[in-house]
């Protein structure tokens, strides 16, 4: 190895064979492909170590708050009027007909709920709420935990 290229201090070091190939690359010639992609791949693996921007909300924080009777809210992330969000619907429980602002996402976590008379969701499936469409009562008969993603819920939604 080049002595006069020093290794970083951290962790997440360059390989020798790396470092030795940046260091003689001085006169533009093609990098093979298969360095190239290891070059790529550690700079990236370093750099998302330093990333601080992302949200992590664990399970353990219990920021659960009440909704309305029988649901309860746990908001994960709410920008520009767009909300990500747990909805914890008690056996019974039962949210109004609504009309969302912008389209929204569900998934069924655990349980199952019923939106209108006909349709029910069970863990796993996916149900998407159109932008402006009247939304039917969603019910639970043994209770469901959701995931959403869509406008901050607002009284003035309901019908």
């Amino acid at each position: 190895m080049n002595p006069e290229i020093s290794r970083p201090a951290d962790d997440l070091p360059l390989d020798d064979d790396l470092l030795e190939a940046i260091a003689a690359d001085t006169l533009c010639e093609p990098v093979p492909a298969g360095l190239s992609s290891r070059i790529r791949h550690r700079l990236l693996e370093r750099i998302s170590q330093g990333e601080s921007r992302h949200l992590t909300v664990q399970p353990s924080e219990d920021t659960w708050q009440v909704f309305q009777d029988g649901v309860m809210i746990k908001v994960l992330h709410e920008a520009d009027g767009v909300m990500s969000y747990l909805l914890r619907l008690a056996a019974g429980a039962v949210l109004p007909a609504h009309r969302h602002p912008v389209d929204e996402e569900c998934v069924v976590l655990e349980g199952s709920v019923r939106i209108g008379t006909q349709l029910v969701v069970g863990a796993g499936g996916f149900h998407l709420a159109r932008k402006d469409a009247l939304h039917a009562p969603i019910t639970s008969d043994e209770g469901a935990t959701i995931f959403l993603r869509g406008a901050s819920p607002h009284p003035a939604a309901v019908v």
